[in-house]
């Protein structure tokens, strides 16, 4: 035994883990004195990254495909639903063991095949980090434009890509604010999200309150649902893309999870706290966001789906800067904290699991924010559905794999130094477990197979499911002429 089991089921090593090139100070298990996260930190992160523009402006996408306003809301209920199970499922692993995603990664895949799924998860989320931080830097933008005139005027008619100069300095303004919680890791995060959530709940309630007092109640609030869209009849083939999409839109923390749970003090508060930090201010928020857009086309007679675009309207009617500056405000600590947790975290891991006893963390989230920004975010908001729904089958692929390695394989039992260790149990053929990049390789094609012929739509519809189905089963059955020795042999 080469950890004590605590009553929890949590281990603590209690040896040193030997020198390796594949165990850098910053992925090595967290140690029991650390773990200190409780049922309301994680409850506060998932607060902190659901109550955000995009969240809020979630349900406009499914309602001008078509979904009436309940079904919207349903979709992204269910989406969430089912990505907090693959989420507390590898949760469990980050907290029995405190190790992050890529070293938990490495059980499945081995320790040099571990690169490829989290180079994956990392790249997705340097997506999302540079669309969090263009909608931050708008915000940051409407702030300026508030508080002196002049700054919209930077820069002339200059316009590139559709996009002013006092935008882009906006986008630049915000990335440096980013880079601070970049710089000071995991624990400045906690800070941020405990500190944020009550403000964000706050914000979201008065801004229903404000809504439904200015269209002059409930009723006449959402009298304006009606003219949102949503008019086609229900139909499971547009329904089921769009489950997809949603649960594609937390598919890439669903796997790195354990980036966060490896700081839980037990696996009740890691469970507890996700499941009602998502389930409920997810579907809450965007919730919100139809029934103030909807609250605008009483009030304007057009919607208004935007915040950022609602407050400055809002300021310039009431003439109330201070007011203006204070709501935006809210939006940028909203987008922060999405932007931070859920998209910085994962790559600063996977570039750090990289070389680890050469790259920290550190070095990763400033890598990470480079390439959020090379990558032109405000060009991928064009094509918003397609990139949640195909990253979603992806992503899919990899979670089948793991799921299925620690649950069914493994059966929750792993042995920490071989998952640093070059030539351990976790080595396979040369660092990479070959069934693993098989399983996953067929979960992506059985993904994008729904692409070559329309009866076979359904499987790219259906993309996440489609490629955590088929990866996992695949899996499985490669696995099973060693499952067994496995599962009796595994030391913690």
């Amino acid at each position: 035994m080469s950890g004590r089991l605590l009553p929890d089921g949590l281990v603590e090593r209690t040896t040193p883990i030997p020198p390796s090139r594949y165990a850098g100070r910053d992925l090595l298990p967290t140690p029991l004195s650390a773990r200190t996260w409780n049922t309301w930190h994680f409850a506060s992160l998932w607060v902190g990254m659901s109550v955000c523009i995009p969240t809020y402006m979630l349900a406009a996408a499914l309602i001008q495909a078509g979904l009436s306003w309940p079904i919207a809301l349903a979709a992204i209920l269910i989406g969430n639903a089912v990505a907090l199970v693959p989420m507390l499922l590898n949760g469990h692993a980050g907290t029995r063991y405190g190790i992050p995603f890529p070293v938990f990664l490495r059980a499945a895949f081995g320790t040099r095949g571990a690169h490829i799924p989290a180079l994956l998860r990392g790249a997705v989320a340097c997506g999302w980090f540079g669309i969090q931080t263009w909608i931050g830097g708008q915000a940051i933008h409407e702030i300026m434009t508030v508080l002196w005139s002049g700054w919209a005027l930077l820069g002339g008619d200059w316009l590139w890509m559709g996009f002013t100069l006092p935008q882009y300095l906006g986008f630049l303004i915000f990335w440096v604010m980013n880079l601070y919680f970049v710089w000071n890791g995991t624990e400045s995060i906690k800070w941020l999200e405990t500190i944020s959530a009550p403000l964000l709940i706050a914000a979201g309630i008065a801004l229903f309150w404000w809504a439904a007092t200015r269209a002059g109640g409930l009723a006449e609030m959402f009298r304006g649902a009606t003219t949102l869209g949503g008019a086609r009849p229900f139909s499971f083939a547009l329904f089921l893309p769009w489950v997809t999409a949603m649960v594609g839109f937390w598919a890439t923390l669903a796997l790195n999870i354990p980036d966060f749970t490896r700081f839980a003090r037990s696996q009740r508060d890691q469970a507890a706290g996700q499941a009602l930090g998502l389930l409920t201010t997810m579907p809450l928020f965007a919730f919100i966001g139809i029934a103030v857009t909807s609250a605008t086309v009483t009030i304007y007679g057009e919607a208004v789906w935007n915040p950022v675009t609602l407050v400055a309207r809002l300021t310039t009617e009431l003439q109330n800067p201070v007011l203006g500056v204070l709501v935006l405000v809210v939006v940028l600590v909203a987008t922060l904290t999405t932007s931070i947790a859920a998209n910085i975290i994962a790559p600063a891991n996977a570039i750090a699991n990289l070389a680890p006893s050469r790259i920290t963390a550190r070095a990763g989230g400033l890598l990470a924010a480079l390439i959020g920004v090379v990558i032109l975010p405000w060009k991928l908001l064009d094509s918003y559905q397609t990139w949640l729904i195909t990253y979603s089958g992806l992503l899919g692929a990899v979670g089948g794999v793991i799921v299925c390695d620690y649950v069914l394989v493994r059966r929750g039992q792993l042995s920490i130094p071989d998952l640093y260790a070059e030539g351990g149990a976790y080595w396979y053929d040369a660092g990479i477990n070959r069934r693993a990049m098989l399983a996953m390789g067929a979960g992506i094609l059985a993904s994008l197979a729904g692409l070559l012929d329309p009866s076979l739509r359904f499987l790219f519809s259906g993309a996440w499911f489609s490629g955590a189905i088929v990866a996992f089963m695949l899996y499985a059955i490669l696995m099973r002429p060693s499952s067994a020795a496995i599962a009796e042999g595994e030391v913690t």
